[in-house]
């Protein structure tokens, strides 16, 4: 008789068996035979399937405990997914093996071929991986392995110091200085050849000699130690522009895009000092707060639209002192009457105003109307408090109002000009609106 080959199988038919008494295996291979006997038809009856090959060898397992007997029936079959739900059902009409009544009952059909396509499946990841892995890669991913590892090779020492840097320090008209050899070769990998690093967080004399003659950007973390890096080289170095990575980030981690954003947020040296709080020998000034923010480009300056803006017309007033006093407490120094701007002034300041149009930034001059800085709206009152004295006008896109009004009389500013006042006039402070220029 034929024999089904377990591999052949399409299908497992799955059931259980509880018998009232003691049999053994051949009394319930016997009843399943005799009892569907005819019962399907000559096509499904169950020992011409098995003679065929079609149904395969019927396994039964059985237990005997306490004069019952338990077991479980598996069939495979080659049939189709109907004829074998037939044949699985035609199963559970066997009531009695031998003199012992019986429940028969299909737990499940299993489909041999899903856990073979699972297998097959998951076989193909393993091995799709394992190409993945060891195949060699495209041509770009070539070229670009070599070029980084070409440009990886190119660091040198340079002067006495043997400072880590790129290759082309030497002949660049503009270099940057970073902290340390990781960030040169950072820097090196994204294609920037001009880096050299400080190697600590003294100056050496090599690069002290670079600055003077180099146009000269310092690049450094986003941490406390980059000010305090910063500070060194303002105070012993002719540098021209300052940027820090992110805050919380290392240049060492940045990426390509975040480098070159970085590099075209760079500030001057001037705005550094400002911003930080130091003099031109890098100590703090009465102790102002350091700026831990990430340095960004100062508002650039944006042209004024021909056609008319509205803004906000400020109340008619003389800018006096008039016969109504303000609700802000009196200073304590004896009242001054408030300068005008002459017409030079104006012509200054109305030029400026143009410029921050659109950027709410700030700048601020001394007495000959001279740029100290310009700034963020946000870090003006810090920044002039930084200042202590010497700051003789303020234009700014934005409003004037009571609080910067008191601190601009703290510091002696002598003139605000603003986009609109919410100030009607001030004894010492000269308040204009662009519009009055």
């Amino acid at each position: 008789m034929a024999k089904i080959s377990p591999v052949a199988a399409k299908y497992i038919i799955h059931s259980v068996i509880n018998i009232e008494g003691v049999v053994d295996r051949p009394d319930v291979i016997g009843a399943i035979f005799g009892q569907t006997e005819g019962l399907l038809g000559n096509d499904l009856e169950l020992r011409e399937l098995q003679r065929s090959g079609r149904i395969g060898r019927i396994e039964v397992n059985v237990n005997t405990s306490s004069g019952k007997t338990k077991g479980e029936i598996i069939i495979p079959s080659s049939l189709d997914k109907t004829e074998t739900a037939i044949v699985a059902a035609a199963l559970e009409i066997i009531q009695r093996i031998g003199p012992c009544n019986a429940k028969l009952e299909v737990n499940n059909i299993e489909d041999v071929r899903t856990s073979k396509r699972q297998f097959v499946i998951d076989r193909a990841k393993e091995l799709l991986q394992h190409l993945t892995n060891t195949t060699l890669p495209d041509s770009q991913e070539l070229a670009d392995e070599v070029s980084q590892s070409v440009r990886m090779m190119e660091v040198l020492d340079f002067g006495r110091e043997k400072l880590a840097a790129g290759p082309s320090v030497e002949e660049s008209e503009d270099i940057i200085i970073v902290e340390g050899r990781a960030d040169v070769l950072t820097l090196l990998k994204h294609g920037f050849k001009n880096a050299i690093a400080m190697n600590g967080t003294s100056c050496p004399q090599t690069i002290k000699d670079l600055t003077k003659r180099k146009s000269t950007t310092v690049f450094v973390d986003g941490d406390r130690g980059g000010n305090l890096i910063i500070r060194e080289l303002l105070s012993v170095a002719d540098i021209d522009s300052v940027c820090k990575a992110p805050d919380g980030k290392e240049v060492e981690e940045l990426t390509k895009k975040e480098i070159h954003k970085a590099l075209r947020g760079k500030i001057t040296a001037e705005q550094a000092k400002l911003e930080l709080g130091v003099d031109d020998d890098g100590a703090l000034k009465n102790g102002p707060v350091e700026a831990s923010r990430n340095y960004t480009k100062s508002p650039s300056p944006v042209q004024r639209r021909n056609a008319p803006t509205a803004r906000p017309q400020p109340r008619p007033g003389n800018f006096s002192r008039g016969p109504q006093q303000s609700s802000a407490p009196r200073p304590s120094r004896p009242p001054q009457q408030s300068k005008k701007l002459v017409d030079e002034e104006k012509q200054v300041l109305k030029k400026t105003m143009e410029d921050l149009f659109g950027t709410r930034g700030a700048c601020i001059f001394d007495q000959k109307l001279k740029v100290l800085g310009k700034v963020p709206l946000s870090e003006l009152g810090s920044t002039i408090k930084s200042l202590n004295g010497g700051v003789y006008t303020l234009a700014l896109d934005g409003t004037v109002d009571l609080d910067l009004v008191r601190l601009a009389e703290k510091v002696g500013v002598t003139h605000i000009v603003g986009t609109s006042s919410k100030v009607k006039e001030n004894p010492r402070i000269n308040i204009v609106t662009d519009d009055q220029l």
